[in-house]
């Protein structure tokens, strides 16, 4: 796998700005529209699950659950996006993702912070 495989985020100059921070510096919070997520739910693949069992029992990364991990986070940080720009956002602060377990069939990946209106100072 390349390096892009097991990444994300946004590129530069992005629609929406997404930051961790709870401000940006050389911007004004206008206005806070509220709190947005992206949620995605993926499946366990059998053959995956099979290949991870082996791996463990001699140790290492989990390739294959690694970037299905990474295409999941992507896709529920994609929808995060989507939200908030829908809701007239330019920016999400305090972004954050949760990870959890789903009725032990597949993994939940949630997506979230807070929906803003920024302009440059």
């Amino acid at each position: 796998m390349g390096i892009d495989e097991y990444g994300g985020g946004q590129g530069p100059d992005p629609e929406v700005l997404v930051v961790t921070t709870n401000e940006v510096p050389g911007y004004h919070v206008r206005e806070v529209i509220g709190e947005v997520f992206g949620l995605t739910v993926r499946s366990r693949h059998v053959g995956s699950q099979i290949g991870a069992g082996l791996k463990s029992m001699v140790g290492g990364e989990l390739r294959g659950l690694t970037k299905t991990l990474v295409q999941t986070r992507n896709q529920a940080m994609e929808r995060l996006v989507e939200q908030a720009r829908s809701r007239g956002a330019n920016g999400i602060l305090a972004f954050r993702f949760d990870v959890t377990e789903a009725a032990d069939v597949g993994t939940e990946v949630c997506a979230y912070g807070t929906a803003v209106v920024l302009t440059r100072e």
